[in-house]
């Protein structure tokens, strides 16, 4: 059974940081592609990074600079890094696992980032 255990999310100031974590299992985790997407309210999902299995890494352009996604294949987590948040980094953050194929992929519940003053 595939779980996903995320967390770090949660109300920080603009200019602050915080770290989400995404702890799973049920899956060969090593073997997949992890990505973290977030969905803001009236707004559609966006991919804001992904990292290989090998650890090769991708962002959108609105977080290059400031986020940085990385993987503990030990621990079977994935982190996003988030530094000098802006409010429109406000949104529902999710993690997502696909494997190589692009036959099986699995979604976090999500975790809610709120940068406010």
């Amino acid at each position: 059974q595939v779980q996903f255990v995320e967390s770090g999310g949660g109300l920080v100031q603009p200019g602050g940081s915080l770290r989400l974590s995404c702890a799973a299992s049920g899956f060969t985790f090593s073997a997949f592609f992890m990505s973290w997407i977030r969905q803001a309210p009236g707004k559609e999902r966006e991919l804001v990074a992904f990292i290989s299995s090998t650890s090769s890494t991708n962002y959108a352009d609105s977080v290059k600079g400031r986020f940085t996604i990385s993987r503990d294949n030990a621990k079977n987590t994935v982190y996003l890094q988030m530094n000098s948040l802006k409010p429109e980094d406000t949104a529902v953050y999710y993690c997502y696992a696909r494997s190589a194929s692009g036959v099986s992929n699995y979604w976090g519940q999500g975790t809610q980032v709120t940068v406010s003053s």
